[in-house]
């Protein structure tokens, strides 16, 4: 069977995306690949659909046990022949699946890269016939990349084993130093790469300045995402514990997540997220990786993550299915200490401290940037942008920049003058002429600069400071008691030699208040509305019998698409997208009869 009427019969989809046939094609005739395709671009079928062509089993290396589990009970559904092999399985559950694998009865195998090369599963291999090599997650191979995990160096035997054998290397998040990497440790030749672009223009990026975090996050979903699946980010298992008790205490079903809980808990609230609708995950980034569920309509971060591969990667987590999402993040200059201090404390050598630094000072120049956030982030990644996006804060509220190189100029001077040793709070009090106790006992109200920056208040001033520190001109002592120093930046600043730009802060307009549920992509009416949730109470029910996933039954869009098409037939039902040949003779009657019921009145 073709590429195409596989797709179509299989996955019910009457065209390939962009860029999927010419992968697909290119794995079936056995050349080897790396792909980086945004979150929800079709990655996993541009080497599911190889493994149903080829001959044989395709194997899956995976990292995470929750995202085997979803691709496998998702592809079930599809009526493929799909298993995975974890430490979850009891051991005969492990050896049936062996069995299958060695009779011929799967087309696709999952496995984590630890066991991948275990003697073990190695022997395994040696008496099935893979059809293919996907490695899922690639950039944790590289050690350039945001979330490098060592356990990923072994697979660069993989090439050397089975030389002939396609292997298609799949990611969301790789520059390209990391492009790089995976190429050479798994042989991948130049021309198999494929970068298709890492635009998500169905989420809207908001950075917003750190005030009350909690009240701004509760205001942020109740205004936005009152009834949605959401993530929430906390940089620490506290404050996660804190988060999801503060909004289970504002009526909200918030479930936390992080390394220090009970396995068990751990687990109950990972598969509670999956398998329901409506709820919020608070977590660390402990949480996330391996989760497929298409609908989370945002994630939040209370804090800045380490990167902006980072931080791509998990607001990639919203809006999977195509459907409006939004990530937003508060952000302080707490945070900029906080992460320069995590970072100055690592183990790493000095190498890659360069590089995170590096890497930091990108994502504060993003979280101070007054240009469209999504050209920041593609130009990141090194794809051009094509003008504004119209969907992130500062274009939807654009803000204002402003010469603050005169302003700059006072701050370093009053820095240099009491030492290089204080604080920001007591540089503010200097500079505003405040004469507190401290001031007072170092003298510091006989300086030339004690009063020179009586223009701006205290909290103009800690906005300059928090800007000059995130552009690298200023840096805070993060070993020592917190003291603000310059940088060799300063030195063309203070002779006049440089300019020095400020985003104009002002206070956060109030948003008009959006539609709650994935409808707005739709302009749905009350009538749509209504006959939406019948059929998700509907898909819920199904997916409960069956212990999966709603999504994995239809997704949202496909249920969308119900609505709007209103099919009263199976052969109308059919032609909707999402809607293969296995769950047209599974559900097509249960859903066609409860649109007629509606329609009925």
């Amino acid at each position: 069977m073709s590429a195409l009427a596989t797709l179509q019969q299989v996955y019910g989809f009457e065209a390939f995306r962009p860029y999927q046939e010419e992968i697909v094609e290119r794995v079936v005739a056995g050349h080897h690949t790396l792909l980086v395709m945004p979150t929800g671009g079709g990655k996993s079928l541009c080497y599911q659909l190889p493994a149903l062509i080829r001959e044989g089993v395709g194997i899956v290396i995976s990292p995470l046990i929750a995202l085997m589990q979803d691709q496998v009970s998702a592809l079930t559904q599809l009526g493929v022949r799909a298993a995975c092999l974890n430490s979850s399985l009891p051991l005969e559950a492990q050896r049936e699946v062996i069995s299958w694998a060695v009779k011929g009865h799967l087309q696709m195998l999952y496995v984590a890269p630890e066991r991948f090369m275990t003697n073990d599963f190695q022997s395994l291999l040696r008496q099935i016939r893979p059809a293919l090599f996907a490695v899922d997650e690639a950039h944790c191979i590289s050690q350039w990349g945001h979330d490098f995990r060592p356990e990923y160096i072994q697979l660069s035997k993989l090439r050397e084993q089975y030389p002939d054998i396609p292997c298609i290397a799949v990611t969301a998040t790789a520059d390209e130093p990391t492009q790089v990497e995976i190429l050479e440790r798994l042989q991948i030749p130049t021309t198999g790469r494929f970068v298709t672009g890492f635009d998500r223009p169905n989420i809207r990026y908001t950075v917003v300045l750190k005030k009350q975090a909690k009240q701004q996050l509760l205001d942020f979903i109740q205004s936005e995402h009152p009834d949605a699946a959401g993530i929430v980010y906390c940089f620490t298992r506290k404050k996660v514990e804190e988060t999801a008790a503060w909004l289970q205490s504002e009526g909200f079903e918030a479930l936390p997540y992080h390394a220090g809980l009970d396995s068990q808990i751990r687990a109950r609230n990972q598969e509670r997220f999956i398998k329901e609708e409506g709820l919020i995950v608070v977590a660390t980034i402990a949480f996330g990786m391996g989760i497929d569920k298409p609908n989370v309509r945002f994630v939040a971060h209370m804090n800045v993550p380490k990167s902006l591969e980072a931080y791509y990667q998990e607001t990639g987590r919203a809006g999977r299915d195509g459907l409006p999402a939004d990530a937003w993040m508060v952000y302080s200059l707490g945070d900029i200490v906080q992460m320069r201090k995590l970072l100055e404390t690592s183990d790493t050598n000095d190498k890659q401290r360069r590089v995170e630094q590096h890497k930091l000072s990108q994502l504060f120049g993003y979280c101070e940037s007054v240009a469209c956030r999504r050209q920041v982030l593609l130009n990141y990644f090194g794809q051009e942008g094509e003008g504004a996006c119209g969907n992130c804060d500062t274009c939807l509220n654009p803000v204002a920049r402003w010469n603050g190189t005169q302003a700059a100029q006072k701050v370093m001077s009053c820095i240099a003058r009491t030492g290089q040793r204080f604080g920001a709070g007591h540089v503010i009090d200097v500079l505003v002429g405040k004469s507190s106790d401290k001031v007072s006992r170092f003298g510091h109200d006989k300086l030339p600069t004690f009063g020179v920056g009586e223009e701006f208040s205290a909290t103009q001033w800690r906005a300059i400071i928090r800007q000059l520190v995130a552009g690298d001109y200023l840096s805070v002592d993060v070993i020592g008691y917190g003291g603000i120093k310059l940088t060799n930046a300063c030195g063309p600043v203070l002779k006049g030699q440089e300019e020095v730009f400020f985003r104009q802060e002002q206070e956060a307009p109030r948003k008009k208040k959006r539609r709650h549920t994935p409808a707005v992509h739709y302009d749905a009416q009350p009538d749509d509305e209504a006959l939406f949730q019948k059929l998700r109470q509907l898909r819920m029910e199904l997916a409960k019998d069956q212990g999966v996933p709603p999504y994995v039954v239809f997704g949202d869009a496909t249920l969308w698409a119900m609505v709007q098409q209103r099919p009263t037939d199976l052969m109308a039902f059919n032609g909707l997208s999402g809607v293969g040949q296995v769950k047209l003779e599974r559900y097509g009657e249960l859903f066609v009869g409860t649109i007629r019921m509606h329609e009925a009145g």
